[in-house]
C-alpha cells in the first residue's frame, strides 16, 4: 500500500513542473510578444508573469482535464485563461496578431526542444534522482508537442486560428473569424461528444487525437535528429 502511494507521488511528481512550465510559459510569451510590438494590455493586468495561478482557467485547466480523465480519453487537454491582447493597438493588427498568437506554441516547441538537450546531462546525475529528471524531461517534452500542435489548429480561439485569420487573405479570413464565438464549443464537441458517440456504435476513434498525433510524432522525430539523439 505504501508502495503504490509512493510510487503514485513519485509519477505525480514527475508530470507538475513540465505542466506548470508548459502552461505558463505559453500564456505569458503571449503577453511579453505583444508588449514589445507596442500593447501593454497584458503587462499592466500582470499577465506577463511566471506565477502559473495568474494564468490558471477553471474550464481549461480543471474541469475539462478532470473529464477526460474521467473518461479515459487517450489524452489529456486544457487551457489556460487567454492573454488579453487589444490587437488595435499593435501597428499591422492582422499581421501583428498572428505573430502575438505563434509566440505559445512557439515557446511550446523550443522547451519540448530544451528538455531534449537536457537529456544529454543524465549522466551527471545518478540513481533516483537522475530517473526523476529523466521523467520530467520525458513529460516536459510531450505535454509541450501537444500543446503545441494542439493551439495550432486552425480553428479560432485557438492560436493557430489567429494565425490563419492574420495570414489568410481576406475573403477567406473574415468567415473563418467569425467562428470564434463557437470555437470552442466545436473543440469540446470533437474531443468528447464524437469519441462517447463512436463508443456507441463500437468504434474508437478519436478525430483531435487522430489529427494530432502524427505531428506529434513527426516534430519529435525532428527534434530528437536536431538535439543530438538520432540513431
Amino acid at each position: 500500500m505504501m508502495g503504490d502511494i509512493a510510487g503514485f507521488i513519485f509519477a505525480a511528481s514527475t508530470w507538475v513542473l513540465p505542466a506548470l512550465l508548459a502552461i505558463t510559459l505559453h500564456e505569458a510569451a503571449h503577453g511579453w510578444v505583444a508588449w514589445k510590438m507596442g500593447d501593454d494590455t497584458a503587462m499592466r493586468l500582470g499577465r506577463v508573469s511566471f506565477n502559473p495561478l495568474r494564468h490558471v482557467d477553471p474550464m481549461g485547466t480543471v474541469v475539462v482535464p478532470g473529464l477526460l480523465l474521467l473518461f479515459k480519453a487517450p489524452f489529456l487537454f486544457g487551457w489556460a485563461k487567454p492573454v488579453p491582447v487589444d490587437f488595435w493597438k499593435l501597428p499591422s493588427p492582422r499581421r501583428d496578431m498572428a505573430i502575438v498568437a505563434i509566440a505559445g506554441p512557439g515557446v511550446n516547441l523550443a522547451q519540448a526542444y530544451a528538455a531534449m538537450l537536457l537529456f544529454h546531462l543524465l549522466p551527471l546525475f545518478g540513481g533516483l534522482a537522475d530517473t526523476w529528471i529523466a521523467a520530467n524531461l520525458e513529460n516536459a517534452i510531450a505535454i509541450n508537442l501537444i500543446l503545441c500542435v494542439f493551439n495550432m489548429i486552425p480553428l479560432p480561439p485557438l492560436d493557430g486560428g489567429r494565425v490563419a485569420v492574420g495570414w489568410l487573405p481576406l475573403p477567406l479570413a473574415r468567415p473563418l473569424a467569425r467562428l470564434e464565438p463557437y470555437g470552442m464549443v466545436i473543440l469540446l464537441i470533437l474531443l468528447l461528444v464524437v469519441p462517447l458517440a463512436a463508443r456507441e456504435f463500437g468504434a474508437d476513434w478519436n478525430p483531435l487525437f487522430e489529427l494530432i498525433t502524427p505531428v506529434v510524432a513527426g516534430l519529435r522525430d525532428i527534434l530528437l535528429e536536431l538535439s543530438g539523439h538520432s540513431g
